[in-house]
């Protein structure tokens, strides 16, 4: 009898020694705290561009009224259109000289024949000389027709040797685009980028700069 009881002692000694019954190791202990399975994590939000300016009509409507006094050479109605407080800056070269014309001077722009400093040529470096009407006004009625392309708050251009940038970060603008032709592969393409200004609630070009294909 005793013999039996020995070996179902044994028996059970052995059976607790299992691996199948042995209770789960402890946790290690570490310095990280532990996430509950029901936890949350809360990302910052991603900033967006504010869409109140380009939903605006004012801007489109502008920029309209400013394509007319290209096409027509009215200065009274472009000195309508141009900010009293910052008056106009025209950009010929994207890093050239800006010439800045107020609302008086606007009117005239059309008729004067005053040689303005537009900065040295990306062709030759040479300065180049010219009034508005002759230098400016002969690209800005190419591109801004009912065809060009109006892209808010963003420059578009065509193939370039360099990285477009806006010169007037504090300026929403609308970048008004000419693809090129077909006879010149697109390299002729042009965009006017321009910068409005809102005065007293009324929006006004206070910038223009022109972007093209540069060597």
């Amino acid at each position: 009898m005793k013999y039996k009881i020995l070996f179902l002692t044994l028996w059970m000694l052995a059976a607790c020694s299992l691996p199948g019954n042995q209770p789960p190791p402890a946790a290690p202990i570490t310095d990280t705290p532990q996430v509950a399975a029901t936890s949350t994590v809360t990302f910052a939000p991603i900033p967006t561009l504010p869409l109140a300016f380009c939903n605006d009509s004012r801007g489109t409507d502008l920029i309209t009224s400013l394509a007319g006094a290209f096409t027509s050479k009215d200065g009274v109605l472009l000195s309508s259109l141009v900010s009293p407080a910052r008056g106009m800056d025209v950009l010929f070269f994207r890093n050239g000289k800006a010439v800045n014309y107020d609302v008086e001077h606007a009117k005239l722009i059309f008729e004067t024949t005053l040689q303005a400093d537009w900065g040295p040529s990306f062709g030759s470096g040479e300065p180049t000389l010219g009034p508005f009407q002759e230098i400016v006004l002969p690209s800005l009625q190419v591109v801004f027709t009912p065809s060009a392309e109006l892209i808010c708050n963003s420059l578009k251009v065509g193939g370039a040797t360099y990285i477009p940038e806006w010169p007037y970060p504090y300026l929403d603008y609308y970048a008004v685009h000419f693809a090129g032709t077909d006879q010149f592969g697109g390299l002729d393409w042009q965009t006017w980028a321009v910068g409005i200004d809102n005065v007293d609630g009324k929006f006004y070009v206070a910038a223009l700069v022109h972007y093209v294909w540069e060597p």
